[in-house]
């Protein structure tokens, strides 16, 4: 059933994702977090940018079409259709990754895990908060 609500949508999609990744690391990551995991959006490669952005508005796109359903999804499911996202990004710009760029859910450390839970449950609580 759907209820005629109107999409809302966030002024630069990208950012706000590698803010939400950002917030993640430094909340997640073990020890000191590489530069490159903590580089600002200005010194973020434009792939990445690219990256950032289509993946915020899948999940956001999740999010809407699932009525706000989403909250009850675990927040392992969360963080898995954001890396599964990500994971398409990769091999979008990148005929031969390496491996660890595309690694499967089991296989990606803790960290990675709960900050993708996090980005989720970002966009999720945002787009709460513009309606």
């Amino acid at each position: 059933m759907t209820t005629g609500r109107a999409s809302v949508q966030v002024e630069d999609p990208g950012r706000a994702f590698r803010e939400a990744w950002i917030a993640g690391v430094r909340k997640h990551y073990p020890g000191e977090p590489k530069p490159g995991y903590v580089a600002p959006w200005e010194a973020t490669p434009e792939w990445e940018r690219a990256s950032a952005a289509a993946v915020y508005e899948q999940v956001h796109q999740f999010i809407e079409v699932a009525e706000g359903a989403t909250a009850k999804l675990t927040r392992e499911q969360k963080g898995r259709f954001v890396a599964l996202c990500w994971t398409a990004q990769i091999f979008r710009h990148f005929s031969n990754p390496k491996a660890s760029y595309v690694a499967d859910w089991s296989e990606m450390p803790e960290w990675q895990q709960e900050t993708d839970s996090d980005i989720f449950e970002h966009i999720e609580q945002a787009l709460i908060s513009m309606r």
